[in-house]
């Protein structure tokens, strides 16, 4: 039987952030929709323990000999470790030299961060980012982007021979329904939540946008609400308690949830007033997607591509602008009106997307290259 190989290392990370649940999901889909005869397998490094990369339906993970930085390095180099079976997809740019042996490799690229906004992320992080997604271009049979603004952005700074498809993200079930009351009850006690709150969804760092948030919450003409971030923290020491001391926002409206559970996300969710995601640079922005299909009415930074993914259906703001921000937030939260009309055209707009259509559009794309290797399918 033929077999999809998922590399899906991203979720033994200290941080899986969005590319974990992009890992996840897609890797789950894939496997609901597998073509008759073919089944979808994940691997992984070496690890004591690799049982958080195990995903419902998808074989494994299988472990290879070797350890995660050996691993990086090995292929780096050019070693032709091979992660098994008859194609790999490459969730991320983390993957092996393209097989030589009629087996395709297709690498998703999430984003062009390297090169449009090095300043948010480690020096380091920036050039590695750069020379593993140069190689991919380069060598992949073929890449998978998230939008078209990250496809026109990685024609202009990392060109190469490999085929870009653009394949959309998708929302678990379990987001865009409005959880059980006995279980909500239970996730508000348990986290603290306020009744109502501005909220913000993702890892802690420079990226994200937080600081232009807490700036924005603690001017005066900010809605009167407190602001919730869901999410680890992650490099770049952003402190959001530092940070609301520097810009006046009282310690009482700020509450810190660090990673939170799907289920406690669907809750966190379900329960805001307004979802701000003043990003400086997304790929995707899935948490905007999830947003919208929660009927949460979303409030986002002119980043191309949450430009994109929303459509229309939310707010823009100038990246960097905390009174533009503040001013835009308390219109959205203030309005009931202004609400129901974003939260109707939010669903809307998220109903266009889904995992089984990501995955059935990933699956073509392996099909047409497996196909094309070996002579047609069999």
């Amino acid at each position: 039987m033929p077999q999809l190989v998922v590399i899906t290392e991203q979720l033994l990370a200290p941080v899986p952030g969005g590319t974990g649940r992009y890992t996840a999901e897609l890797a789950a889909a894939l496997a609901a929709t597998a073509p008759a005869g073919w089944e979808v397998g994940g691997v992984v490094s070496r690890h004591a323990d690799p049982s958080a990369a195990v995903i419902p339906g998808v074989a494994g993970p299988r472990v290879l000999p070797l350890p995660r930085r050996a691993l990086v390095a090995a292929w780096e180099q050019g070693v032709p470790l091979w992660p098994g079976g008859d194609a790999v997809h490459a969730p991320t740019p983390l993957a092996p030299p393209a097989s030589r042996r009629n087996r395709p490799l297709v690498v998703t690229v999430h984003d062009t961060v390297p090169w449009t906004h090095p300043e948010t992320l480690t020096r380091r992080g920036a050039l590695w980012h750069r020379k593993v997604i140069r190689r991919a271009a380069d060598r992949a049979d073929a890449l998978v982007v998230p939008t078209s603004a990250v496809a026109a952005e990685l024609g202009r700074h990392a060109p190469g021979g490999a085929r870009v498809h653009v394949v959309g993200e998708g929302v678990p079930a379990a987001l865009a329904t409005p959880p059980p009351a006995g279980v909500a009850d239970g996730v508000v006690a348990r986290l603290g939540l306020p009744a109502e709150y501005v909220l913000a969804v993702g890892t802690i760092e420079p990226r994200k946008g937080v600081e232009t948030l807490v700036e924005a919450m603690g001017r005066a003409d900010a809605p009167d609400l407190p602001l919730v971030l869901a999410g680890a923290p992650g490099w770049g020491g952003v402190d959001p308690v530092a940070l609301a001391r520097r810009h006046y926002l009282p310690a009482e409206r700020l509450v810190v949830l660090g990673r939170v559970s799907d289920e406690e996300l669907a809750v966190v969710l379900h329960r805001a007033r307004v979802l701000a995601a003043p990003s400086m640079a997304e790929g995707f922005g899935l948490p905007v997607l999830e947003a919208m299909a929660a009927g949460v009415p979303v409030v986002h930074s002119d980043a191309p591509a949450l430009v994109e993914v929303a459509g229309g259906a939310g707010v823009v703001v100038k990246r960097g602008d905390a009174a533009g921000l503040a001013r835009a937030l308390r219109a959205v939260a203030d309005d009931p009106a202004r609400r129901a009309e974003m939260a109707e055209a939010g669903r809307r707009r998220a109903a266009g997307f889904a995992w089984t259509s990501a995955a059935e559009a990933v699956w073509r794309v392996h099909l047409e290259l497996h196909g094309a290797r070996r002579g047609g399918l069999r």
